[in-house]
């Protein structure tokens, strides 16, 4: 596999399972140093085997994302050892009830609305420094379509998603004057544990892997993408302008 990556430093959200796991190990057996967080370590400790057994070098985070007083210290640690960020892949995600709004109750509201956006405002605010060190900052955040369609009963989703879209684009606008590069990305339907949660019915067969998914998306990272505050539909490959 090609090390296109060689020597740059990524931040990957989410990363022990689906998605978010397989854009950790393409980027890491690609040549970037890895910083994988989850909560769940039994995924990140099989990450970090895979990279590893390629030759890449991953450095396992292991945390909530609604600890936000940690995901200030991880800026302050990232800096320290590495003194910029390169990628940041903001992936993890939570569906949350499928409802009425309302019928939603407060704490199912705010648990969402805490990883899906407080999570990478907070992210933001503490790697944003960290990216404008690097000659090629590259962010980017995962959405759904929800955020777009407004879905009935997916109120969850449109309404954190929409709130990520938004952020990142307004980040995107306010670092047209660096190098960095801000963008979002639908995936699609894929193959992953939230999709079938949310679609119990479903024939997982026919839908892409995340593996498959994340090939596409780790493209987008890439210091020669150029394109910023932008949307990027896995299902047509096209990029969207709002």
């Amino acid at each position: 596999m090609q090390k296109d990556f060689e020597g740059r430093v990524a931040l990957v959200t989410g990363a022990s399972r689906g998605i978010g796991y397989q854009i950790a190990k393409q980027l890491g057996k690609r040549g970037a140093h890895v910083i994988a967080l989850a909560r769940t370590v039994g995924g990140l400790e099989e990450l970090d085997d895979e990279v590893t057994a390629a030759g890449g070098q991953t450095t396992l985070v292991p945390l909530d994302l609604t600890d936000f007083d940690a995901l200030d210290r991880l800026g302050a640690a990232i800096f320290e050892r590495w003194k910029k960020l390169d990628i940041l892949v903001g992936n993890a995600g939570m569906l949350g009830v499928l409802s009425p709004l309302g019928h939603i109750s407060p704490k199912d509201f705010e648990k969402v609305m805490a990883v899906n956006v407080t999570a990478n405002w907070r992210l933001i605010r503490s790697l944003d420094p960290l990216l404008r060190q690097s000659d090629a900052g590259r962010a980017l955040f995962l959405t759904s379509v929800q955020a777009q369609t407004c879905t009935a009963f997916w109120g969850l989703q449109s309404v954190s998603k929409a709130a990520v879209e938004a952020m990142a684009r307004t980040w995107a606008q306010e670092s047209l004057q660096t190098s960095m590069k801000i963008n979002l990305a639908d995936p699609g339907p894929t193959r992953t544990g939230l999709r079938a949660k949310a679609m119990p019915g479903e024939v997982a067969e026919n839908l892409p892997s995340p593996e498959t998914i994340a090939a596409d998306l780790v493209e987008l990272t890439k210091p020669d993408v150029l394109e910023t505050g932008k949307l990027y539909d896995r299902c047509s490959r096209e990029w969207m302008t709002y």
